[in-house]
């Protein structure tokens, strides 16, 4: 690993915060939990740590406090019957069994049964063991778990090598407890403290003996907490009471979102995975909902990641959108950082909290290092108003809103040429600044690299939008300055056909490089132009076409990048693998555009993917191939999964095919020219918000027809359906 010095700490270099692919996701089948800033990565058994050099843990904040937890009966491994994660409670289920186990009291196969169920609540991991002799005599058994916390940063377990690490140290505390602790180099105390119930025969540093005896048909019980402690101890809870307290938060959480139930009962699976696996994402705080980005290697704030997912459900629940809006204003970066890539009014692109973020070993504590979030983040405001005429939300973040748009001219067009582009400021910023930030990601026709600032294609877009909409909410709000940022759209739209457009290609260049020389590259950021609204009519057509031809259609969904170009490869991270999240943005700017058959198109892609999917989840990108025949699409090896904006894409796309319009300033719910895709027949939408209304509707295909009944409503919201 290449190492770089900025000032007085050694930082990898930029590449290397890109997730290696020897960690791989996809070789085991892996379990997720997630509550609050812990997550849990599993295996299958329940188990984790098995396997040498994996992702597995119990995480908080950044760091793994628990690196392996193995349970055995006899000495032996436990054979799998059935593992389950519960979609609408955040545990997981396991169904064990034991193998035969030889010796003087021969234990015959699969005669005990083990239930084995885990969830986290408040920094703490609860499990309860229920053990059952299903043979016909009395049975002495032995059952022990093996731990260990080794407190590795998540860039360690990432793949990144360190020069130094903290000190490590472990003690039994009481007969029911072993307390593993970590002072980092970063002067903050880690804690894990594993408890036991009832008391062990036996317990040492790393394992805990259990011994008891079953008389045929009985069983008994054995509960573990895992305490994450950081600064503060955590409250560890009984078993019971801790699993109420989460069902009832997750209740809650979901209470008045609206829900969906259709003719397909494949769809109502990934509708139903999609929104607990937004639900189990979503962190709860002060300022309102956050929806993290991804397990396990983004479980924190994310800029981008955030506002995308709050777009996609706006209809679904507008306060994801209200919490989002209201963390990134509170995070907004009011003075310049090289070393952060920050400057005034930039919105934040990661925040980090484990030791190697603390000590500068990696930039990201506070990262500000994204060229595209700041106009996003305005756009996202402006379409929240339009969803719900929260104008007190909206005027309370107009300062943050203004500081924003500031940032995007002073900052972000630095050589005044009317274009926003990124350039890192330090040795130890990440290299590329838009949505596809891997270093390789942004190149000339020829393969060749570019020379900063680069100003991307979407990014344009994305500034038109914002302008548009600050505009509108200027007005609304009664602020001067809505002329000034209409005319400075208008001027952006012109300007980028300009210089984006190549008639050669038959769509937007990628980029411009620091000497303004386009990036002749065929990509899909180019799909975004029309979902912001910058494309001209007539070349809008001309991009669909080149999104959805053989090259840059695999099937299962748009590639990153076309087939044929020069840095095509359909297993790299960006450079022609699909991502579900930029494939709806992209479909929701095809209906934008009125090209609805063609959205509808990559809605049945990502829903036939979705069905290949263990759990019919969408991960974060899977690989670029062609589809196959009797295949599902190819798995990129460390993809997160669950990931927020992947599995709200489903929201999206359904919005885009149903021309779902909120216009809250109208009183205005509207179906735009509605398009189902094939695979369903009728869908039922409940509670679908517009400012204080709800609106429960029915929509029923009859070929490329579509029926709407308004089934129930509440406030006095006027629904439309324009053909």
């Amino acid at each position: 690993m290449v190492l770089q010095s900025v000032g007085h700490v050694t930082v990898a270099n930029p590449s290397h915060y890109e997730v290696e692919p020897q960690t791989s996701l996809v070789g085991r089948s892996l379990k997720s939990l997630k509550d609050g800033e812990s997550f849990a990565v599993l295996d299958s058994h329940g188990d984790l740590g098995t396997v040498p050099n994996t992702a597995e843990g119990l995480f908080f904040r950044d760091t793994r406090f628990l690196s392996r937890m193995e349970l055995r009966l006899e000495g032996h491994r436990l054979l799998l019957l059935n593992s389950e994660t519960h979609d609408d409670k955040a545990a997981l289920s396991v169904d064990l069994t034991n193998p035969e186990v030889q010796g003087v009291d021969r234990l015959p196969p699969e005669t005990i049964f083990v239930e084995r169920m885990t969830f986290l609540w408040k920094a703490v991991c609860y499990e309860r063991l229920s053990i059952r002799n299903f043979t016909s005599s009395r049975r002495r058994l032995t059952l022990d778990y093996q731990f260990d916390a080794d407190f590795r940063d998540l860039f360690e377990v990432r793949g990144m090598k360190r020069v130094r690490r903290g000190l490590t140290s472990v003690e039994v505390m009481a007969q029911d407890r072993v307390a593993f602790h970590y002072q980092g180099l970063d002067g903050v105390k880690r804690r894990s403290v594993i408890g036991f119930a009832p008391v062990p025969k036996a317990l040492g540093a790393n394992q805990a003996v259990f011994e008891f005896a079953l008389g045929p048909g009985e069983k008994t019980s054995i509960f573990l907490t895992v305490a994450c402690d950081e600064r503060e101890p955590a409250q560890v809870m009984d078993f019971f009471g801790a699993y109420r307290d989460s069902c009832r938060a997750r209740r809650a959480r979901t209470a008045d979102i609206a829900t969906l139930e259709s003719s397909s009962e494949l769809f109502n699976e990934v509708a139903c995975r999609a929104t607990s696996d937004v639900y189990t994402l979503i962190t709860a705080s002060d300022l309102g909902p956050y929806p993290y980005a991804g397990i396990p290697w983004f479980s924190t704030v994310f800029g981008r990641d955030g506002i995308f997912t709050a777009m996609f459900m706006l209809w679904v629940d507008p306060s994801v959108a209200r919490g989002v809006l209201r963390t990134l204003a509170a995070t907004q970066a009011t003075e310049a950082d090289p070393q952060s890539d920050a400057q005034p009014g930039k919105i934040l692109h990661e925040m980090r909290h484990g030791e190697m973020a603390n000590l500068g070993e990696v930039p990201f504590r506070r990262y500000y290092g994204s060229v595209d979030v700041t106009p996003l983040f305005v756009m996202l405001a402006g379409m929240y108003l339009d969803a719900t005429g929260d104008l007190e939300t909206i005027a309370s973040i107009w300062p943050n809103i203004d500081a924003a748009l500031r940032w995007i001219d002073e900052y972000g067009d630095r050589d005044g040429d009317g274009f926003v582009e990124y350039y890192p400021e330090s040795s130890g910023s990440l290299t590329n600044q838009g949505w596809k930030d891997s270093h390789d990601s942004v190149f000339h026709a020829d393969g060749a690299d570019t020379e900063g600032p680069i100003a991307l294609c979407e990014v344009q877009g994305y500034v038109f939008a914002a302008k548009r909409l600050a505009a509108q909410m200027a007005r609304r709000l009664g602020r001067d300055g809505a002329i000034g940022l209409s005319a400075a759209a208008e001027t952006l739209r012109t300007r980028f056909e300009d210089s984006f457009w190549d008639e050669e290609l038959g769509t937007y260049v990628l980029a411009l490089d620091g000497a303004k020389r386009p990036c002749r590259v065929r990509a899909s950021n180019a799909g975004h132009a029309l979902f912001a609204g910058i494309a001209a009519p007539e070349r809008a057509a001309r991009v669909t076409d080149e999104l959805m031809n053989r090259n840059g259609f695999s099937g299962w969904g748009i590639r990153t990048l076309a087939q044929g170009e020069a840095r095509y490869n359909p297993i790299s991270y960006h450079n022609g693998s699909v991502w579900p999240h930029d494939n709806a943005v992209i479909a929701i700017g095809f209906a934008r555009y009125g090209y609805k058959a063609e959205a509808i198109r990559v809605f049945e892609g990502l829903f036939d993917a979705a069905k290949n999917q263990e759990l019919r989840r969408l991960p974060e990108l899977f690989c670029g191939f062609m589809r196959r025949p009797g295949r599902g699409p190819a798995p990129y090896p460390v993809a997160c999964s669950p990931q927020a904006w992947a599995a709200s894409a489903v929201f999206g796309l359904l919005a885009a095919g149903l021309g779902l319009e909120q216009v809250q300033a109208d009183n205005e719910l509207r179906f735009r020219e509605p398009l189902m895709p094939s695979f369903l027949d009728e869908i039922v939408l409940r509670n679908v918000h517009l400012g204080s209304s709800r609106t429960d509707v029915r929509m029923h295909r009859y070929g490329e027809d579509v029926a709407t009944t308004i089934l129930s409503r509440s406030g006095h919201a006027k629904i439309l359906v324009i053909k």
